[in-house]
């Protein structure tokens, strides 16, 4: 058995290959997080816990579609969620989902300066 070290600093001692069941349950997670307006929300709620009003009009989109959304990161179990009268406040409860976007920001400043360099190579 194989052990690999995710995301800096967890390490797993899963098997390898991964059985489908798992492989299945990570797609699906990515799935959610491959929406841009949930990664809005999420980087909204990283400040702190908000109001479904709150994040229409910090993101400026309709209630319907951050409820929506919401609702996939609550199922996913990414946010949580408490009433204060009638109001509904969200946050996050897995902070995992701020490693795995800077890893694929790490990823994605790697590429962007790779380009720049090769740019920069074709101009002279």
């Amino acid at each position: 058995m194989k052990q690999y070290q995710y995301m800096g600093s967890r390490r797993s001692s899963l098997s390898h290959p991964l059985p489908e069941a798992l492989v299945d349950r990570i797609a699906a997670r990515f799935r959610v997080l491959g929406e841009p307006m949930r990664i809005r929300i999420l980087e909204r709620l990283r400040e702190r816990e908000a109001s479904v009003q709150e994040l229409t009009d910090a993101i400026g989109v309709s209630q319907q579609n951050v409820s929506k959304h919401l609702g996939v990161l609550f199922a996913a179990g990414m946010v949580g969620r408490r009433k204060h009268g009638t109001f509904t406040y969200y946050r996050i409860v897995d902070q995992t989902v701020f490693e795995l976007c800077e890893q694929v920001c790490g990823a994605v400043q790697r590429e962007f300066d790779e380009l720049a360099v090769a740019l920069e190579g074709a101009r002279r």
